[in-house]
C-alpha cells in the first residue's frame, strides 16, 4: 500500500480510503495499483465479512484521474495502454472480491471516481453528491473495461447519455439512473454507510458472498452447468446454516462462524 491509499480494520469491516483530500482524492496511476493491490489483499482475509470504499474528507468521492499526471503518464497510446492496463487490473480485483462492497460517497464521484464507485455492491452517497464522466471534453475514450461496470448499473442507454452528453448531475438524478442505491442526507452518508456494512457482517459471510458471486453470474448469457446449479444448495451443508436455523427456532441473534 502507499499512503494514498489507506486502510483500517473494525473487526470484520475494513475500510478502504482514497487519500488525497488536497487533490479532492484525485486519482494517480500509483493509487490504482495501491487500491488494487489493497482489495486483493482484503479478498484473501477469510476473517473480513464487508469492505467499505470511501474518499478522504468529505468534499470529494473522486473526481477521477488526476489530469497534471497525463503529461508524464497518459501522453501517447502506448503510454495510455500501459496506464489502462494498471487500472483494468484493479477493476479485476473489485470484480474477484470474495467480500460486499460498500461505496460511501461524499460529494464529487465523477470520471474514475464514479467508475470505482460502479464497481461497488452498494452505493451510498449524500444529497449533496454530484455525478458524471465529462470525458469528452478532454477527447478521451471509456475504455471497456471501465464502460462496462456503468452499462452493468445504468444500461447502455444510460451510459451513453452520461458519457455522450458528459453532464455532471445530483444525487436524485443518479439514483434514478440506478448509479447510487440510497441517498441520505449529507450529514448522514458515513454513518448510514457504517451501518449498512455492519447489516451485511452481521449476516453469514459465506451466503453473502454466494450471493454477491450468484448476481454477476446472472448477468452472463452463458447457461448454468449442472454443479452451477447444485452449488446454490451448498448452503445447506455449512454450519452457518445450523447456526442460523437453531438461532431462528431459538429466537435469539445468530453468531456466524463463517464455516
Amino acid at each position: 500500500m502507499t499512503d494514498l491509499i489507506a486502510v483500517t480494520r473494525a473487526g470484520p469491516i475494513a475500510t478502504v480510503t482514497l487519500n488525497r483530500p488536497e487533490k479532492l482524492n484525485a486519482l494517480t496511476r500509483g493509487m490504482w495499483q495501491a487500491l488494487g493491490e489493497a482489495i486483493e489483499a482484503l479478498s484473501a482475509d477469510d476473517a473480513l465479512r464487508c469492505v467499505i470504499v470511501r474518499g478522504a474528507g468529505e468534499k470529494a468521492f473522486s473526481p477521477g484521474n488526476d489530469i497534471a499526471e497525463f503529461a508524464t503518464e497518459r501522453s501517447n497510446r502506448a503510454q495510455a495502454i500501459a496506464y489502462g492496463r494498471v487500472m483494468h487490473a484493479t477493476a479485476e480485483a473489485f470484480r474477484r472480491c470474495r467480500h460486499p462492497l460498500v461505496a460511501q460517497i461524499h460529494g464529487i464521484c465523477v470520471g474514475g471516481g464514479l467508475e470505482i464507485a460502479a464497481l461497488c455492491d452498494l452505493r451510498i452517497c449524500g444529497e449533496g453528491s454530484r455525478f458524471g464522466a465529462p470525458i469528452k471534453n478532454l477527447g478521451l475514450v471509456m475504455a471497456y473495461p471501465e464502460m462496462a461496470p456503468l452499462v452493468r448499473l445504468a444500461g447502455a442507454d444510460v451510459a451513453l447519455e452520461i458519457l455522450l452528453e458528459g453532464r455532471i448531475f445530483g444525487a436524485a438524478e443518479a439514483k434514478d439512473k440506478r448509479l447510487v442505491t440510497r441517498v441520505v442526507p449529507d450529514a448522514e452518508v458515513a454513518a448510514e454507510a457504517q451501518a449498512t456494512a455492519q447489516r451485511i457482517a452481521d449476516g453469514a459471510p459465506l451466503v453473502a458472498r454466494w450471493h454477491r458471486k450468484f448476481a454477476r453470474r446472472l448477468a452472463e448469457a452463458r447457461p448454468f452447468a449442472e454443479d452451477e446449479y447444485d452449488e446454490c444448495f451448498a448452503c445447506f451443508d455449512t454450519e452457518d446454516f445450523r447456526i442460523g436455523y437453531e438461532a431462528f427456532l431459538a429466537k435469539r441473534k445468530p453468531e456466524f462462524k463463517g464455516r
